[in-house]
């Protein structure tokens, strides 16, 4: 079962089992033929639509697509997503590009970075020596360094707030 929420808000429930199909717990007949890489074909309930994905974003749970030449993003969220969801945890798994923390006590061997700079996903930080090894943090997103926490030569504990970004 999957949760699709339109940008305007609209939820639906769609239900697939094989070749059994619905919406909101209203079964439907459909066909989907691939016409060429991101371009589809699409028979339902006798209609014909011409469906293009645009674009799937699999950390946002979002589908971008163009539904007979009309612009449409979707939310789609599968049982896993609605359950961690309905138990709060889902907030847990997200990924914050605000700050960056320390994931194991260690030393700041080097900044790699500065307050005011642009940053982008993936881009080195900081190198922390701990049991011996140096380990490149990077940025989880993209941001402005805000504020330096840390200077080489500071000793961290596991958790302890080095970077804050915006």
């Amino acid at each position: 079962m999957y949760k699709v929420t339109s940008k305007k808000g609209e939820e639906f429930q769609i239900k697939i089992d094989n070749d059994n199909f619905s919406i909101n717990g209203i079964p439907g007949v459909w066909d989907i033929r691939k016409v060429k890489d991101n371009l589809f074909h699409v028979l339902f309930d006798g209609k014909s639509y011409e469906a293009e994905l645009i674009k799937k974003d699999d950390e946002n749970k979002t589908v971008h697509l163009k539904i007979n030449n009309k612009a449409i993003e979707l939310k789609v969220e599968n049982e896993y997503d609605q359950l961690l969801k309905k138990l709060g945890m889902d907030k847990a798994l997200t990924k914050k590009a605000n700050e960056l923390k320390a994931p194991m006590p260690g030393l700041v061997l080097r900044i790699l970075t500065e307050e005011g700079r642009a940053i982008k996903q993936g881009d080195s930080l900081l190198v922390l020596e701990a049991m011996k090894m140096e380990n490149v943090l990077k940025s989880m997103g993209d941001g402005i360094i805000k504020q330096l926490k840390v200077k080489a030569g500071d000793k961290v504990e596991k958790n302890q707030l080095l970077i804050v970004m915006e």
